[in-house]
Formats: structure tokens, C-alpha cells, sequence
């Protein structure tokens, strides 16, 4: 069974599915993993036909601790430690910083087809809901006290209390520390020297921390916002999972104070790049919404899905990992068809599901698949008609939804060669003129084109495959290795010594002018 079916087959009654994300600033691609583990779990709950909600909260009474790279420091530092929901918007269309972000990052969900309830903790906490839960563990911070001790070793002093106070005088939440609770008021005192990145006015004084005052810490809160949504499934990132980590703090404040068992829980793997964990905050790695602006949705949950959540993802939108996706998905498409034709209704394997779950309906789309690699190529070819070129390289008639897929990826290729290709990846083909790097060609380069030009000559079909045949024969016609021969062909039309996949580099060119050049190389 596929991880999520599993998970779903072991559940009765109904069930809530909660995911969350502090909006610190644009939202890496990275936090999309757990939106779509979630949305899957979702998905198989409601597949299996158990009644199921999914949730996503916006942790916006989180404290700005950091202003990223791309935001102007000087504007934005005399908010740190705030509340993010109480910090300016970056720009137009949003009332603060949170809801900022947070928009962006919902414009994704729509995109992929995520469709959670979605809820924002400034508004529970203003509202009153965590009212009664934050004078639970004032009341209990005893217990709150021994989970981080026995949990994690965090020690605590006897008169440290769960909750973080706005300070009345500089509005900052992430210096204050409560020293005492009266059943109704807090004493808390805004430290000076509470965090490394921000210092507290000193002020101190009693106040009433209910109805949006404050927070509770976020281990704590997390307790708390299982309570108040009722969360019965929430995975968490490896980071949160590992042993005596927050989950498992969590998890013991939970038990210590409700009596109750906490949420079923999962670890899932980062999404890496290049090796490297991608931070919102730090600027590093590429958003969410720039990856979803690249690949269309059903390649993006694709991208998420192939890999069991246990397992990292390293990604990276160069021409290697971009073009291996799409012709996986499209190899995953190939079986899907191939299957349904033999048998109608036949149950989909375990390597497919990923393909189902990977839909933004509940069916999965076919269409003839067209290289996404060759439409990189034809894109950079000058004085062409793309789709009169596709038409000529597609066995069967393309239908409608075929060409809609189609005109997807031709967005999705010019996107990406205009936001991601290196110098060496575009081609800069010399149509016009002869490449001055033709100087560079050996004697057996020379003899090698003469006897390529010879050899297409002959040939009846101008395609990739007969072209590339053509190619690797005449290297053994003449006893020359293609490494040594490959170089001459790059040499004469695009001036560099790498390049495409030779048999498609020429099949965009015109048969007669092709020819001609190598002739004119073989002689230059």
C-alpha cells in the first residue's frame, strides 16, 4: 500500500488533520512538503471514507527574530521581537508582515489544488479560545516544567510560568518572562538582555493574559491548538522529531496536562538543495511560489509524492534535475495509459499512486507526452514555428487537452530558461556565421564532418534518432571515439564544445543549411 493508504486504513471515526507555518517571510519551497503530506493523508482519509477535516494554522503571534536579506533592515529592525501580526506589511495588498506571506504562500495552495480550513492564532488568541487553555498551564506550570526537565533537560526556575506577555510599553513579546500568576494577572518583566537579537525595554508590571495579551510558549501552544481544533493527525519535520525534540516535549505536555494522548505523529525529511536545508528567513534556496510559477502543479506534487516522506528531497531547478522530472512523470503517465488500456478498471500499483495523489482532481489526466527537454532546445532555435516543429516530431494527432498540456510546458521551459539556465546550459546557435572557435578542430575533426555531411546526405528521415545513428556511425566508419568526434559538430554550430544531444541539435536545423555548414567547418 502507498504510505498515506496505509495510515488511513488504521483510523475510525472522524478525524482532523492539522499542518501550520510561522509566515517569518517568503515561504521556501521546503514548507511544501509538509502542506502536501498532509493534503495526501487528507486525500487517503477521504479515499478510504472516513469522515475527515484538514486544518492549517498561520502561527502569526510568533516574534519577528530576524529581518531577511531581502527586506530593508533598517525599516523593519525596530520591529524584532514583535509580534509578526503587529509588524507592517513588505507591501501593497496585505494589513501586516503575516498576512503578507502568509497570502503568497495560499496563492500556492490554490495552485496545487490544497484546500485546508484555514485559521490565523492572532484571531484565537483575541478572540478568547485560548483562554482557558492559557490558565490551565499557568495553573499547572509545574507540570509544564517537568516535561522540558525530564524530555529534553531544559531546566526551568520554580517560578518560570508558560507565557509571553506583549509588553505594554515597547509592544515586544519575545523579551518578556512571567515570574508570578494571581488566578487573573500575570507579573512579567520585559528583559533587556532576554534574546540575542533584540533587547527588552526593562519594563515590568502586572496584567491580565487572556484575550490576546500574549502567547504561550510555542511547545505549549502547540498543546493548546490541538485542544482548541481538535487535531487528531499532525506529522512534523524532522527537525521537531527527533528524540527529545519539541514533538516529544509537546507529546509530554500533553499527556501531563490533559491527560490525553497526543496527535498521531510521523516524521518527514527536508527538502534540500543542493545539500542544503532551505531557511525562509535567511533568503536561502527558492520560495514556494517561485518553484509553483516554474513546474505545473500535478509536476510539483509529483516532485513531493515519488519520495516516501521519511526520505530527503534534494532539489534544484537546474536543467538536469527539471528535465529528469518532467520525463519521469511522463514515463509514470506512459504506465498509467498502458494499464488502463488492458484493463479499465484496474487497480493502480504502488508506484502509480504517487501519479494519483498527485492530481489536483481525483482522476488522473492523460496526454501524449512531448519531451520537455527538446522544448528547452526548439525555444532557443530562431525562425522556427514551435508548433508546427512538435506537430512534426508527435506520431498521433494531438488533441486539445494534449496541446493545453503542451502550451503549459512551453510557459514552463521559457520560464525556466529565462530565471534558471546558466550560460552553459542556453544555446547560442550561429546561424548566420561560422563560429570563429571552428579554428580549434583537429585534422580528424575536419575529416570526421566531411564524412558526416556525406552521410546525411543520404539519409531519407531528418529526426533526432536518424540523426544520431548517422552520428555514431560514422565515428565507427572512420575508427574516431565520439569524444574526440562530438566536439567538431558542437565546434560548427553553436562554438563551444558541449552541447545538446547532437542528433537533436540538428534535427531543428534546416537539412540543406546543415549539411553546408559542416562542409564549410570540415574546410574552415
Amino acid at each position: 500500500m502507498f504510505w498515506a493508504d496505509k495510515i488511513a486504513s488504521k483510523f475510525q471515526g472522524e478525524q482532523v488533520v492539522n499542518d501550520s507555518k510561522t509566515p517569518s517571510g517568503r515561504v521556501h519551497v521546503g514548507s511544501l512538503r509538509g502542506v502536501i503530506v498532509h493534503d495526501t493523508l487528507y486525500r487517503a482519509l477521504k479515499r478510504a471514507g472516513k469522515p475527515v477535516r484538514f486544518t492549517y494554522g498561520i502561527d502569526d503571534f510568533d516574534a519577528l527574530d530576524t529581518v531577511p536579506k531581502y527586506l530593508d533592515r533598517e525599516t523593519f529592525a525596530p520591529y524584532l521581537g514583535a509580534p509578526l501580526c503587529n509588524v507592517p506589511s513588505p507591501g501593497s495588498g496585505a494589513t501586516d508582515y503575516a498576512k503578507f506571506y502568509s497570502q503568497e504562500f495560499f496563492e500556492v495552495f490554490d495552485y496545487l489544488g490544497v484546500k485546508p480550513e484555514i485559521y490565523y492564532l492572532r484571531d484565537f488568541y483575541r478572540q478568547g479560545k485560548f483562554n482557558e487553555h492559557i490558565d490551565t498551564f499557568l495553573k499547572n506550570a509545574h507540570l509544564v516544567r517537568e516535561a522540558y526537565k525530564e524530555i529534553s533537560g531544559g531546566e526551568r526556575s520554580d517560578n518560570w510560568y508558560p507565557f509571553q506577555p506583549i509588553c505594554e510599553k515597547c509592544g515586544k513579546i519575545a523579551t518578556t518572562e512571567v515570574t508570578d500568576y494571581n488566578g487573573t494577572e500575570v507579573f512579567y518583566t520585559c528583559k533587556p538582555e532576554a534574546t540575542d537579537y533584540t533587547n527588552g525595554c526593562g519594563h515590568s508590571g502586572w496584567m491580565s493574559p487572556f484575550d490576546g495579551n500574549g502567547k504561550l510558549p510555542w511547545k505549549v501552544e502547540w498543546v493548546a491548538k490541538w485542544q482548541i481544533v481538535g487535531v487528531t493527525i499532525e506529522f512534523a519535520g524532522k527537525d521537531h522529531s527527533q528524540k527529545g525534540g519539541s514533538r516529544d516535549v509537546a507529546n509530554a505536555i500533553c499527556r501531563k496536562t490533559y491527560q490525553k494522548q497526543p496527535p498521531f505523529h510521523a516524521p518527514y525529511e527536508f527538502i534540500l538543495v543542493n545539500g542544503t536545508k532551505m531557511s525562509s528567513s535567511k533568503g536561502v534556496g527558492s520560495s514556494a511560489k517561485d518553484i509553483a510559477d516554474l513546474l505545473p502543479p500535478e509536476l510539483l506534487r509529483f516532485l513531493m509524492l515519488r519520495t516516501p516522506p521519511r526520505t530527503a528531497i534534494n532539489f534544484a531547478p537546474n536543467y538536469e534535475t527539471t528535465t529528469r522530472l518532467f520525463r519521469d512523470y511522463d514515463t509514470a503517465i506512459d504506465k498509467y495509459r498502458q494499464l488502463i488500456a488492458d484493463e479499465p478498471s484496474a487497480e493502480l500499483s504502488k508506484d502509480l499512486l504517487p501519479l494519483f495523489y498527485a492530481q489536483i482532481g481525483e482522476t488522473i489526466e492523460t496526454y501524449q507526452p512531448f519531451d520537455f527537454s527538446t522544448l528547452i532546445s526548439l525555444l532557443q532555435v530562431p525562425h522556427i514555428d514551435i508548433n508546427a516543429e512538435i506537430t512534426k516530431r508527435t506520431e498521433v494527432e494531438l488533441t486539445a487537452a494534449d496541446w493545453e498540456t503542451i502550451e503549459t510546458r512551453i510557459t514552463a521551459a521559457q520560464h525556466w530558461l529565462d530565471n534558471y539556465a546558466d550560460t552553459d546550459e542556453k544555446l547560442v546557435l550561429y546561424l548566420d556565421e561560422m563560429p570563429e572557435q571552428v579554428s580549434q578542430i583537429d585534422p580528424a575533426g575536419s575529416q570526421y564532418l566531411s564524412a558526416l555531411a556525406d552521410n546525411l546526405a543520404a539519409i531519407d528521415t531528418w529526426d533526432g534518432d536518424t540523426l544520431q545513428t548517422a552520428i555514431f556511425t560514422t565515428t565507427k566508419e572512420l575508427e574516431i571515439p565520439p569524444a574526440s568526434a562530438f566536439p567538431a559538430i558542437y565546434y560548427a554550430f553553436l562554438g563551444k564544445e558541449r552541447g545538446p544531444k547532437a542528433g537533436n541539435l540538428l534535427s531543428y536545423l534546416d537539412r540543406d543549411f546543415t549539411i553546408a555548414r559542416l562542409r564549410a567547418a570540415a574546410q574552415a
